[in-house]
């Protein structure tokens, strides 16, 4: 299925109304092959501004409705993205470059479900229990939407983080003024055409734009009474810098440098067909990516072997190709930021680069699929993340130094475990400063079950019914009978 540039949505939803933008224009280029996809203006200030207004007025009303009435628009919602759900992912692949198969199959799914899962989770919140605490007087506790939420989401799961950041709150009785990423705005900005038909105007407003304007004149206006960001640390502490002089609530995702750790019982088959797979869906360009990967030390050398098998048979091409396993990285920008992280480790002597580690020959942003053993703790390429397709293998002595290593790391978002013993995983796993751990398998989400970090990944939690909490205030109302 071909897309052609004259359809795809460039516009602002503002209070209902799609319009274009009037701040300056954002080229937005196909990664697989450098070229031009589409030219999207961003929304300027004073547009900013409406928004917010947009979305303060419409919460006077939309915030008085009920579970079932915003339960029911979320469905629709679903329904419509699955029924367009080829054009989404090819959307998405092009500007991307994921593999549109992957998209297809793995993504879209996720996305549908998350919405009707929290469609229904917005008809099962509950307060704590009613009681007299003072005679002849009854306490409750309610749980009550906050007001505008800004969300400001990454560009390498756009429409995945935009389902996440728009239905938690909407179903919690927020409105929302979303900020999609200026590289990859296209997806949230032909959700935005579905949305005007859908909700109330001012209910849902989508801004394209740059950090440092559309998202900074959003995080600094003080209609908006949360923001909720998925970036990295230092955009999450410009977020928070700002948050503070109008003392916003914030919810934050910020990154990740998932451990992956390897007993010698493990079955090495299954963690290399894991490995395989999550550290380098998505071209790695994910905070849960299988990246640091710790192996006990009579299992080490097998695993290095089996992964340089493994990682060389990674299919590497065009997102329309159904064979294709791995795309390119989102820029230029990007490819050079990983280039030279394997740079850097591959001046180290102990290390080996043990395949890949090479921008690849062809046209757009690709870089091979790499191995790098024999990685020490105290190195950069295991310490920072990078954020592409690179997996690091450090050997560790046991399981006590192997639980040092993974929480010797200012991240704290998401890990996993590798053993055929019980007991060895329950005590690793309640051990790990990580919001997920995974045992004998990585990179499985679902709905029903919370994602977020700790440390300096963040806090407040997406997907499941502590996403709703963490959109909503909790208040007292004491009632006299006296």
């Amino acid at each position: 299925m071909d897309i052609a540039i004259s359809q795809f949505a460039t516009n602002l939803l503002i209070g209902g109304h799609l319009i274009e933008g009037e701040g300056i224009p954002e080229t937005i280029v196909n990664p697989a092959t450098g070229r031009v996809l589409a030219e999207v203006r961003e929304a300027s200030v004073e547009q900013v501004a409406a928004a917010i207004k947009a979305a303060s007025d419409a919460f006077e009303s939309w915030s008085l409705t009920t579970p079932a009435h915003r339960a029911g628009l979320l469905l629709k919602l679903a329904d419509r993205i699955e029924a367009e759900m080829e054009v989404f992912a090819r959307l998405e692949s092009l500007n991307c470059g994921k593999p549109y198969l992957k998209m297809l199959g793995d993504e879209m799914p996720a996305i549908v479900d998350v919405i009707r899962f929290l469609a229904g989770a917005a008809r099962c919140m509950t307060g704590s229990a009613t009681g007299e605490y003072v005679t002849n007087h009854t306490s409750m506790i309610r749980r009550d939407p906050i007001g505008v939420v800004g969300s400001i989401a990454p560009w390498n799961f756009p429409l995945l983080m935009a389902a996440w950041k728009l239905a938690a709150p909407l179903a919690a009785g927020n409105t929302v003024v979303m900020k999609p990423s200026e590289q990859t705005p296209l997806t949230t900005l032909k959700l935005a055409t579905i949305l005007a038909e859908l909700f109330p105007p001012g209910v849902v407003n989508i801004l394209p734009g740059r950090g440092d304007s559309v998202g900074s004149a959003l995080v600094s206006m003080p209609g908006v009474r949360m923001v909720s960001l998925t970036g990295d640390i230092t955009t999450g502490q410009k977020v928070l810098q700002a948050a503070v002089k109008t003392l916003k609530r914030t919810h934050l995702e910020l990154g990740g440098k998932a451990p992956v750790i390897v007993m010698d019982d493990a079955d090495l088959e299954e963690v290399v067909k894991s490995v395989k797979v999550a550290g380098y869906y998505n071209a790695g360009q994910d905070c849960c990516a299988a990246c640091r990967v710790y192996a006990a030390p009579k299992i080490y050398d097998r695993l290095v072997g089996d992964l340089e098998t493994a990682v060389k048979a990674i299919k590497l091409g065009a997102p329309e190709d159904e064979a294709t396993e791995l795309g390119p990285l989102i820029s230029e920008r990007q490819r050079e930021r990983v280039a030279s992280f394997v740079q850097r480790a591959s001046q180290q002597k102990h290390i080996e680069i043990v395949t890949g580690g090479v921008r690849a020959a062809r046209d757009g942003f690709y870089f091979e699929p790499t191995v790098i053993a024999h990685a020490q703790q105290s190195d950069e390429i295991v310490r920072r993340e990078v954020f592409g397709p690179v997996i690091s293998v450090t050997r560790c002595n046991d399981a006590e130094q192997a639980v040092a290593f993974a929480n010797d790391s200012e991240y704290g978002l998401a890990s996993s475990v590798w053993t055929r013993d019980a007991k060895t995983a329950l005590k690793i796993s309640s051990r790990l400063q990580y919001g997920t751990v995974w045992v004998n398998t990585h990179f499985t989400l679902i709905s029903e079950m919370p994602h977020g970090g700790m440390k300096m990944s963040g806090y407040g939690k997406d997907q499941s019914m502590f996403s709703l909490e963490d959109y909503t205030i909790v208040r007292h109302v004491m009632m006299n009978f006296n």
